[in-house]
């Protein structure tokens, strides 16, 4: 008991003498000292005012104070802070439970001084590399900032000659609009005859080819009339019309006389005359030619079969002799002088009528001169213009291509004007100078996917290993005083929200996206650091404020 006490003595002893020395008792920094000064009565008031103690009590080992205020050199309060004062380093606190607990957290030792444990004091060492990293922060800060106004004086350039360059569009685009309407008046006045030509050529060409189709008609006409008048009579009857069937309305297999009679109007015969005014505009898409059957396609033979010599087998049955179905006549016989004196009237009746038509239809002669007809290779194909034509084509498409360029560049001048005036209306930042980052694009790559980040623009994600990339937002907006940049409006997630992403700027030397992550689902983050983020570093200090002597 006697020796404990003694112990308890000694470190009074220590602890007062200390105190005298440090002017202010273990374990208070610089800045509380004054709370700990002794008054007049030599009482300590807790600094939460819960209560008083003796002077002489302070750091005693025991916890007088709700606040732990009374040990702040010794581990009896578990709420109490010592203070390091690790002087030529960072002064610090830590809890008053850790002193004296045989682990070193004051780089002076300060914290150890019953002797437990032999503390290296390495403040100096500490305290010169921390400084040497803040001289280095300096000076990249110090670097960041020259380039950043740089940047902003060049942004500045740049705004001044985007509003001169709308300007410049602006006169340009008012002396165009005089010019096009000049333009379209020479184009109006140059499609006016081009038209006109075209028109007249185009006419002629119709009633060429439509007086060519009667033509042409008319021969199919009298080829079909002679082909369905087997008895050259003149007429085209009903018994006529029944082998083709073409003609089989319902389908059956077989032309009836009432199929017949309407293909033929409901005549039991027709003359020429009718039967190409009345009946073959009606037929003419569905008749066909009837075909002997000598010379029908006749399927190739089958393989003789071979006997057991080698020898074809000779075919038993015999072959059909090939003939034409007749179609009898509405007389009983026929008489063969009869017949030769109406083929020869038939003849100089289709003679009579080919030159008839011929004389009465207009020839391509009276409707295009030689040398367009000697150009019209295909019939169907409608001949060039004429010279006079083509050089009124020509200068048509002269004014229109005028027209054109300078409507073009009219709607050009449009376009530059939006894209200027989009970008002189962003916000770059307090001095614009962010504005530098515009139309670049910067990447960053983990393990599975790569990022790009193009400011003012996109964000985006890809797979690493190649696929489709995804939109992660557009620009929105600024937060957080020009340090954060959000990006929204980015492509959806199944059933959640739409994409987006915060854009944590940061000072450094160069532009460069360092990382990406994703804090919540579908809501990213990127840090990027620029020199556009680098403020005006402070001037160094002669003397570390930390240092506590």
């Amino acid at each position: 008991m006697g020796g404990y006490m003694y112990c308890i003595y000694f470190l009074l002893i220590v602890g007062v003498k200390v105190s005298a020395e440090i002017g202010r008792p273990r374990g208070v920094s610089i800045s509380m000292a004054s709370k700990y000064e002794p008054n007049d009565q030599k009482i300590f008031r807790c600094l939460d005012g819960s209560g008083t103690i003796p002077y002489e009590h302070l750091n005693d080992d025991y916890c007088d104070c709700a606040d732990g205020s009374d040990e702040p050199g010794t581990s009896a309060c578990t709420n109490g802070k010592f203070h390091c004062t690790n002087a030529g380093y960072t002064p610090k606190n830590i809890q008053s439970s850790r002193v004296n607990d045989g682990v070193c957290d004051c780089c002076d030792g300060s914290d150890e001084y019953e002797g437990k444990i032999e503390c290296v004091n390495n403040c100096k060492e500490l305290g010169k590399k921390m400084r040497e990293e803040q001289d280095e922060k300096r000076r990249l800060q110090e670097e960041g900032f020259k380039k950043r106004e740089g940047f902003i004086a060049e942004a500045n350039n740049m705004m001044e000659g985007k509003k001169l360059k709308i300007q410049e569009l602006e006169k340009e685009k008012t002396e165009l609009q005089d010019k096009l309407k000049e333009l379209e008046a020479k184009k109006a006045e140059a499609e006016g005859p081009e038209k006109e030509a075209k028109d007249k050529h185009e006419q002629a060409w119709k009633e060429q080819k439509e007086v060519r189709d009667k033509e042409r008609s008319a021969i199919k006409a009298r080829e079909a009339f002679d082909e369905l008048d087997l008895n050259k009579d003149g007429f085209v009857d009903v018994l006529e019309i029944i082998p083709h069937m073409e003609f089989d309305i319902d389908s059956n297999g077989v032309v009836s006389e009432e199929e017949a009679k309407e293909h033929l109007e409901d005549n039991e015969k027709v003359d020429f005359d009718e039967f190409s005014s009345r009946i073959w505009g009606n037929i003419q898409s569905i008749y066909k030619k009837l075909v002997p059957d000598d010379q029908k396609e006749v399927p190739p033979p089958p393989v003789e079969p071979q006997g057991e010599t080698g020898v074809p087998v000779p075919n038993e049955e015999p072959q059909a002799t090939p003939h034409i179905t007749p179609i009898p006549d509405e007389g009983d016989d026929y008489d063969d002088e009869d017949d030769e004196d109406e083929d020869d009237e038939k003849s100089k009746l289709e003679s009579a009528t080919s030159s008839e038509t011929q004389e009465l239809l207009p020839t391509s002669e009276d409707l295009f001169p030689p040398e367009v007809q000697e150009d019209a290779v295909d019939e169907d194909k409608m001949p060039e213009y004429d010279e006079e034509t083509k050089a009124l084509i020509a200068a048509a498409d002269e004014a229109r291509k005028n027209h054109e360029e300078a409507d073009k560049r009219s709607r050009d001048i449009d376009g530059e004007i939006t894209t200027l005036t989009s970008y002189l209306n962003t916000d770059y930042g307090k001095d614009k100078e962010y504005a530098i980052l515009r139309d670049n694009c910067y990447e960053y790559t983990d393990r599975e996917y790569t990022y790009k980040l193009c400011p003012f623009a996109t964000a985006s994600q890809r797979p690493k290993a190649g696929g489709h990339e995804t939109n992660l937002g557009r620009w929105g907006r600024w937060e957080n005083d020009y340090k954060v940049q959000v990006y929204d409006h980015g492509q959806n997630c199944w059933n959640g929200p739409d994409r987006s992403v915060k854009v944590h700027l940061t000072c450094g030397p160069e532009h460069q996206l360092t990382n990406a992550y994703e804090p919540s689902r579908c809501e990213y983050a990127f840090d990027f650091i620029t020199p556009c983020a680098c403020n005006q570093p402070p001037q160094p200090q002669d003397k570390d404020p930390h240092d506590e002597l």
